[in-house]
């Protein structure tokens, strides 16, 4: 499908690229670029890259360009690759926002915003680096796209039958609705599950309440070990809608309280067997 793709940043979404596209003989060559020369040599190490080479040596070799770095950082990059960017050649984002991404590549690439197609594979995990990249790791899993007007349709189509070759599921809609969704679904739970991990390293006995965590708490806080980088960028970049659903988790969880507080046993039970169904037809 593509001679060569380049990679700029080699962490676990990038990493996992490089090594899923070599495995399902998608690219002959995946050459990378990114910020830490040890990462990128991790990333060499477990066979996500062939290369390490400069960013615009990356952009005069590659059909594909995959953008794997913190939101916050697509206009720069963006602005950093125009100059070299060949006519023919595709860039894809990975980012788990979309509008502010869409806006930053617009004000990046201007008239040739066209060659951008805006992607967010719902894969990922709680460890992030080179080290943690899997092969695997877009199999059976969602993919959004977000395409813009600016997009010919036969790029689109040659993104979907990308992400689809690697053994994901697609979805397009539109940006504004995929940061809606997933500030909800995603970016909530994470600010939740540091949340928590904050409130019990700050308590005064920590250590024992640490000593005894079990099951339910390592699951909450596994996401809590996620880049704190990654998380802060993309809760700025979508605080509006985050706001907006913080808001609402807040008057559910003060409905929770004034029903213990009265020790209401019937609007307990009925707020957790609500939560309790909508949980298993979710999983059914």
């Amino acid at each position: 499908m593509f001679r060569t793709a380049g990679l700029i940043g080699v962490g676990l979404i990038g990493g996992s690229l490089g090594l899923a596209m070599k495995s399902v003989g998608l690219v002959e060559r995946v050459i990378g670029f990114g910020r830490t020369q040890k990462n990128l040599d991790q990333a060499k190490q477990i066979g996500a890259i062939d290369e390490v080479v400069e960013l615009a040596t990356l952009c005069a070799q590659s059909d594909l360009i995959i953008l794997s770095v913190p939101v916050a950082q697509t206009q720069a990059m963006l602005e950093q690759i125009l100059p070299y960017l060949r006519e023919q050649t595709v860039v894809i984002d990975v980012g788990s926002t979309k509008s502010d991404v869409i806006v930053s590549a617009k004000a990046a690439l201007r008239e040739r915003v066209n060659q951008f197609v805006a992607c967010h594979p719902i894969a990922g995990g709680a460890q992030h680096g080179a080290l943690a990249a899997r092969k695997d790791l877009f199999v059976d899993r969602q993919v959004m796209i977000c395409p813009i007007p600016e997009n010919r349709l036969d790029i689109v189509k040659l993104i979907e039958e990308f992400w689809h070759r690697l053994g994901s599921s697609i979805f397009k809609m539109s940006a504004l609705g995929h940061d809606h969704i997933f500030a909800t679904v995603s970016h909530l739970p994470h600010l939740l599950s540091y949340a928590l991990m904050l409130q019990v390293a700050n308590a005064d006995d920590a250590d024992k309440k640490f000593t005894h965590a079990g099951a339910g708490f390592r699951d909450f806080t596994r996401i809590a070990a996620s880049s704190p980088e990654m998380w802060c960028d993309i809760t700025l970049a979508n605080r509006t809608a985050i706001l907006q659903e913080l808001d609402t988790y807040l008057q559910i969880v003060s409905h929770l309280k004034e029903s213990i507080v009265a020790e209401d046993r019937v609007t307990l039970e009925q707020l957790f067997t609500l939560a309790s169904i909508s949980r298993n037809r979710w999983q059914a």
